[in-house]
């Protein structure tokens, strides 16, 4: 049975380790006002040994397993901060909800590259660093997905309605 998707759990615990991150995907596509369902948390988390480190602290009190699809059920998974940082993409199950991690989403360079852009956010009093919608838009088009595909009229309406909702910038 599926865990319950608490994703202020989830964020809660990175946020009390410290781990630095950037969240992206169709949860940062939720934050922004997306009306399409999610039921994980993607992150881009910034990939140096210490907050890999922390990183790794914030999963074991997370219970974190990882999954996939020819698994039956999420299996346990020994890491450390080397071993997160030696692999580009981990599919993890919390008790909590699933959590991926994706150190350089398609379309982006990374963690440095998201956070350029990035707007500070809160959800249920937990604040987190949050892709640009512009940058979830960016990463959706070159993954080229088909549930990309889908979500992508209904991210670029919301872009091109918050550009046009922009004041001029006084010159």
């Amino acid at each position: 049975m599926p865990a319950e998707f608490r994703p202020d759990q989830i964020l809660g615990v990175l946020r009390t380790h410290q781990v630095e991150f950037v969240v992206i995907g169709g949860f940062a596509a939720i934050l922004h006002g997306s009306p399409l369902p999610t039921l994980d948390i993607d992150i881009t988390p910034r990939a140096g040994h210490e907050n890999l480190a922390r990183l790794s602290a914030a999963l074991r009190e997370l219970d974190a397993r990882a999954r996939a699809v020819e698994l039956d059920e999420p299996v346990p998974l020994g890491h450390d901060a080397d071993s997160l940082g030696a692999v580009q993409v981990w599919n993890l199950a919390t008790p909590y909800g699933d959590l991926d991690l994706s150190f350089t989403p398609a379309g982006t360079q990374g963690y440095q590259d998201l956070r350029r852009d990035a707007v500070e956010l809160s959800f249920h009093g937990v604040r987190v660093l949050v892709a640009s919608l512009a940058d979830v838009v960016r990463s959706k088009e070159a993954a080229g997905r088909d549930k990309d595909r889908r979500a992508l009229p209904v991210l670029r309406e919301i872009l091109a309605r918050r550009l046009h909702e922009q004041p001029p910038a006084n010159d």
